[in-house]
């Protein structure tokens, strides 16, 4: 096999009481992304569709991981990569990270997978550090693994696998504003207190707790954020709105995707979510912001092959 083209998908990242920790793959979003073999040695970016971004292989999320890779191999050939990107930069749901992903798996299949998943993590990871300048694994973990994961340590690198409760649904709702995660990072606060912490930790666990149980009334309970939330939500518009307007239409929890500006519902059951989808369309119809929403399953299985 010479050539292969892989769907990478989407991420939720922090799930509000995970910040820097938690991830989630959705599965009817993410970028398409074909390499090939060729013979001159290196990394090269020869297509971009979608969106204006660089095609230097070094400043690029799909090039950056893909020659991390290269790094660890001594062969003589090089690859291509043509990006659709589906997914836009900035919107909050794993923009880099599904670029990053998606070369590394699709390289390592070209070559017989001589790495193993763990590893390509490693090395999508640089693919985020040229993106936005941190090589956070939290987006790029569940993009390859599926599922929830869960970033035990980045260095060294120690991700856990979540189980994923069958009823989950997850609404997007997407500002087409762009929000870029350094400038997020900036308003965050250097200090917490400690009652806070306690507090986002039990959080946390018992968020946790609650996906082993199938616990669909814990996981409720759980998916609050009293650290960042109160902080990155003023960059987004009608935020509480749109929260307030998902809780009492049945979600679970509705908190922030990534950095922003998207923002994520949890829901159990198809009915739920399609009701909630309509009524946050409806709400930000009377806004002056372009949007969109759309319903997913959650993607237990990561990048896939598509040929």
């Amino acid at each position: 096999m010479n050539q292969i083209k892989v769907f990478s998908p989407a991420t939720v990242a922090n799930l509000s009481c995970g910040y820097d920790i938690l991830g989630l793959c959705l599965e009817h979003i993410g970028d398409e992304i074909t390499v090939r073999k060729i013979k001159k040695k290196g990394i090269y970016i020869r297509k971009m569709k979608g969106f204006d971004l660089p095609l230097d292989a070094k400043k690029n999320a799909a090039g950056a991981s893909a020659l991390a890779l290269l790094k660890k191999l001594d062969i003589d050939f090089g690859f291509e990569i043509d990006i659709f990107k589906i997914v836009k930069p900035g919107s909050g749901i794993g923009s880099s990270a599904s670029s990053a992903a998606g070369s590394v798996v699709a390289i390592n299949h070209l070559l017989g997978n001589p790495f193993s998943k763990k590893q390509l993590i490693q090395f999508a990871m640089e693919g985020e550090r040229a993106a936005c300048g941190s090589a956070i694994a939290d987006n790029v973990s569940p993009a390859i693994l599926g599922g929830f994961t869960l970033v035990k340590s980045a260095n060294p690198l120690d991700i856990l696998s979540l189980p994923t409760p069958k009823d989950l649904f997850v609404v997007i709702l997407h500002p087409q504003i762009e929000i870029k995660t350094n400038d997020s990072r900036k308003i965050l606060p250097n200090k917490i207190l400690l009652t806070d912490s306690v507090k986002q930790s039990a959080n946390l666990g018992s968020f946790v707790s609650a996906l082993y149980e199938s616990d669909y009334d814990l996981l409720s309970r759980s998916l609050h954020d009293i650290i960042v939330e109160p902080y990155r939500s003023k960059l987004i518009p009608y935020f509480k709105d749109v929260k307030q307007i998902s809780i009492q239409n049945g979600s679970l929890g509705c908190g922030i995707s990534g950095s922003g500006p998207s923002i994520f519902s949890i829901c159990k059951g198809a009915v739920i979510a399609k009701k909630i989808a309509r009524e946050i369309s409806v709400f930000y119809d009377t806004t002056s912001i372009k949007f969109h929403t759309f319903i997913t399953k959650v993607n237990t299985t990561g990048v896939r092959i598509k040929q």
